[in-house]
């Protein structure tokens, strides 16, 4: 979806409002979306939070996407695989150049999960696509774990015109 005012109210009540009702709906439409994407996909994995972020917010909104889409799709979900290393703060204000550098080493692949992630394709699923900093960023990171390729899926698109 756009992530124009009715998009906008949709994730921020997502996110901050316990309505996670929607989950298993959403993972429905990525499953339809990104169809093309999820038929080579080893592997589902959703950005990750920082620990005191999910702590305070309780739940990582990522996941519960990741794992709906993973429950439509049959696609493993590796809920673990990537870690934030260092607390960011968040990036509703930054431009893009703030959130490359924000996000910059901000992630990486658990040692546990590094033999599954190796050579596999890899679907990283977040909530909202604004400039791309955190994708790819998480990309990086999974390249680095020598991931065969890494493609994205999210909720929400900003454009200029939403």
């Amino acid at each position: 979806m756009v992530y124009n005012d009715v998009g906008r109210n949709l994730i921020l009540a997502f996110k901050h409002a316990d309505r996670t009702d929607a989950a298993p709906v959403w993972g429905e439409w990525l499953a339809r979306a990104g169809a093309e994407i999820l038929a080579e996909a080893d592997a589902l994995v959703p950005v990750p939070l920082h620990r005191r972020r999910l702590i305070s917010r309780r739940y990582n909104q990522a996941a519960l996407i990741c794992f709906a889409l993973g429950r439509v799709s049959v696609i493993p979900v590796l809920v673990d695989a990537l870690v934030r290393v260092r607390p960011t703060p968040s990036q509703g204000r930054m431009n893009r150049r703030q959130r490359e550098d924000n996000v910059r080493g901000a992630f990486a692949v658990r040692d546990p999960v590094r033999d599954r992630i190796a050579g596999s394709r890899i679907v990283l699923v977040d909530d909202v696509l604004t400039t791309g900093a955190t994708l790819a960023a998480c990309a990086r990171a999974l390249q680095k774990a020598h991931a065969a390729g890494v493609d994205a899926l999210m909720l929400a698109r900003v454009t200029r015109t939403g």
